[in-house]
């Protein structure tokens, strides 16, 4: 029987991934677990030795001349008849057969058995997820939820897989999704819950944006340029800014590829939501001038003491340097960390003066 056990603790632990010696002690708590519901009595002087040879269980009694507790004493006669040797104050290991446990006691062994290997299956879930915080993965929409809008998105594969909540909050206003369809997500937390590990995605955060240019541009991926700065308004637009270590590098160019492939499948990902990408610099006027992109910038001057500028840009671009709503010049502020204040080329004199 020992050796069929074993067998099926191979057999898990190759099908989940759950170890031997884990199910080895889940076992051995489930027969002590089994013990006690039988003899409903004191535990903690019990043990079991289970080896792919044998399986025994023993309760550790002392030996006296008279048993006030029979629970963890036993009579010098009896223990004699186990270690012929024994005497007044030894201990002795009494076998316990476990094929005398009764039905409730079987199903109370087999119960910590279940519960185990679900706290194997979600502690390994735990770690496997947890190591993959901050990137993007692929999942599978089971459920939209009408009332609230969350959806459950099954991540991973195989074993290695569970559901994640993609909250409404995380998902980006006007995308459209049905379940079963493909969808990728940037896993934000991991999280331990008393009915197991919870994964939370989303589609909003602006590392999303990050992650998809790391997949499409292998200069970001190897290092070669990077991504100083994001300011994301989800489904609308965003502003990145990039930097090249090496000056012979464009990193705008890099980013958005031959006729503008890379930054087309990222924009594709995202469902048509619109990139501005600029160079990065650490002059922030300069920064600043470049955020405005698509607009020109004729002058902008750092206000003494402050993380503030003013800018000035031509009548023409003023509407183009704001931005619908304001979000080109809100969306600069974000990226650039920098209050900016636009100004037409007209009132360029008295903008000097209010200086």
């Amino acid at each position: 029987m020992n050796t069929e056990i074993f067998a099926a603790l191979r057999q898990l632990e190759k099908e989940r991934g759950i170890p031997v010696d884990y199910m080895v002690e889940k076992i051995t708590l489930a027969l002590v677990a089994a013990y006690k519901k039988d003899k409903d009595g004191y535990t903690d002087n019990v043990f079991v030795e289970l080896t792919e040879q044998s399986m025994r269980m023993y309760v550790q009694k002392e030996v006296v001349d008279e048993v006030i507790t029979p629970t963890t004493e036993i009579p010098i006669d009896e223990a004699r008849k186990i270690s012929p040797a024994a005497v007044v104050g030894d201990l002795v290991n009494v076998e316990v057969k476990t094929q005398a446990f009764g039905r409730i006691a079987a199903q109370t062994a087999k119960q910590v058995i279940i519960q185990g290997i679900r706290e194997a299956e979600r502690g390994m879930v735990f770690e496997s997820f947890s190591s993959k915080e901050h990137e993007i993965l692929t999942g599978t929409v089971l459920r939209i939820e009408p009332a609230s809008g969350d959806m459950t998105v099954r991540i991973g594969q195989g074993v290695d897989r569970t559901d994640a909540l993609l909250a409404a909050g995380e998902q980006v206003r006007g995308e459209r999704f049905t379940e079963g369809d493909l969808i990728r997500v940037y896993v934000v937390e991991v999280r331990r819950n008393n009915r197991g590990p919870q994964v939370l995605v989303s589609r909003t955060h602006p590392a999303l944006v990050k992650r998809l240019f790391e997949l499409e541009v292998p200069e970001i991926e190897s290092g070669e340029v990077e991504i100083r700065s994001i300011a994301r308004e989800p489904g609308s637009r965003t502003k990145l800014a990039v930097h090249a270590r090496e000056e012979n590098i464009d990193p705008v160019g890099a980013c958005v590829g031959a006729r503008g492939a890379r930054v087309g499948a990222v924009v594709n990902e995202l469902q048509g939501e619109k990139m501005d990408i600029v160079v990065w610099s650490e002059d922030l006027c300069e920064f600043v001038a470049s955020a405005l992109s698509p607009a020109d910038v004729i002058d902008v001057v750092q206000l003494q003491g402050q993380k503030a500028c003013r800018v000035i840009v031509p009548d023409g671009q003023l509407s183009l340097a704001i931005g619908k709503e304001g979000q080109n010049a809100r969306l600069a502020a974000r990226l650039t960390g920098c209050k900016i204040d636009i100004k037409p080329a007209s009132q360029a004199e008295e903008a000097e003066e209010e200086l």
